[in-house]
């Protein structure tokens, strides 16, 4: 819908973060899909190198960041679709070798496939630090998530300010995800037709990662494991992990966690082989076809998503079954010795449609 009308203004300025158009809401829609997805071969390395039975703590909170990274990937896709887009996420670019770049990110944050641990932890930290206070909206090259979907925000308002909403949210209304395709989170999977409801979107995907407002720790959100306990965001689950202590009632970013203990077995983590390659290994060794098998499967995975976000949310279903194949194939590859003393891990490796295994 177009703004009610109101007294005379003047127009808002282009925003100074290459939103000026509807094709660069678009661009930078598309970029927030591939951030978002970015995050997942990271979280699910650490997730599937930790033994459940030693660090319960540990798996739960990496789990559960990983299951809202799936949310924030479905809320992006829904903001694409309705400012008229079409997400993509079955592209050789989306999985470039690790190490590797956030998209249009800062050039120094590295994401490596690492097990669970000290490594793995701090370059967790540093991906979903919050923004500062005075950090302004940047749309290119951001120092922090938080202000890539600032500058997201910033655009959305000034386009609909200028065009009036109707020209904005163009896109098929059938063509959005709800609540009946995500559960299994604590977060909101909205369905996005109008500023008010992208601006939710976008608060539910920052929240999430830092916490309900600059400066407070928690997401607003209950703690999907344990609902009568609240939920802090992202930043500062991994902070709970490394200090060893959760958060509680008071505390603040300053003064860090000072709750109950978090018991954290850094021992008890498979040794997986830091960034690993399938080309590391002779073709038709035992390593080597595991991890081609995981490739297809996880490239399938991607094609089905694409699937479900670009009109096919039935597709969600198989999706889900595609993923707990992955979590068999991951944990069966980190048990694999891989020599040194380490264990072998998934690759994350782009597999063209035809040499892929048919979706089950």
């Amino acid at each position: 819908m177009n703004h009610p009308a109101g007294p005379p203004h003047a127009p808002v300025p282009a925003p100074s973060t290459g939103i000026a158009a509807l094709d660069d809401l678009r661009a930078h829609l598309q970029w927030a899909i591939e951030l978002e997805h970015a995050t997942l071969p990271p979280y699910l390395c650490a997730l599937y190198s930790l033994d459940p039975d030693r660090n319960p703590e540990a798996a739960e909170a990496v789990a559960g960041v990983f299951i809202e990274e799936m949310l924030h990937l479905a809320l992006a896709a829904n903001l694409l679709n309705a400012v008229g887009g079409s997400p993509r996420l079955d592209a050789p670019h989306l999985l470039p070798p690790h190490p590797r770049r956030l998209p249009h990110g800062d050039a120094s944050l590295e994401l490596s496939l690492l097990p669970f641990g000290d490594a793995a932890l701090e370059m967790f930290l540093r991906l979903e630090r919050p923004a500062p206070p005075s950090g302004p909206a940047e749309g290119d090259r951001y120092e922090t998530i938080g202000q890539f979907y600032a500058a997201i925000e910033a655009g959305l308002r000034h386009l609909c300010d200028r065009l009036g909403e109707a020209e904005v949210f163009s896109g098929d209304p059938s063509r959005q995800l709800d609540a009946g395709h995500f559960r299994h989170t604590a977060g909101r999977m909205i369905a996005v037709t109008d500023l008010a409801s992208a601006l939710a979107a976008l608060k539910e995907i920052v929240e999430q990662g830092e916490g309900t407002a600059r400066g407070a720790v928690w997401d607003g959100d209950p703690d999907v494991h344990h609902p009568g306990r609240d939920e802090v965001g992202h930043y500062y689950r991994f902070q709970e992990l490394r200090a060893g202590r959760r958060y509680r009632r008071g505390d603040t970013p300053r003064s860090g966690p000072t709750g109950e203990k978090v018991a954290v077995d850094f021992a008890g983590v498979l040794p997986m082989r830091p960034n690993p390659r399938v080309a590391d290994h002779a073709p038709g060794s035992a390593i080597r076809a595991a991890q081609e098998e995981f490739n297809r499967t996880y490239c399938t995975l991607l094609s089905l998503l694409e699937q479900a976000f670009n009109g096919g949310p039935r597709r969600i279903a198989a999706a889900v079954a595609t993923m707990y194949r992955l979590k068999a194939q991951a944990q069966a590859l980190m048990r694999m010795p891989d020599g040194d003393g380490t264990t072998a891990g998934p690759t994350f490796e782009y597999v063209p449609p035809e040499r892929r295994a048919r979706p089950q």
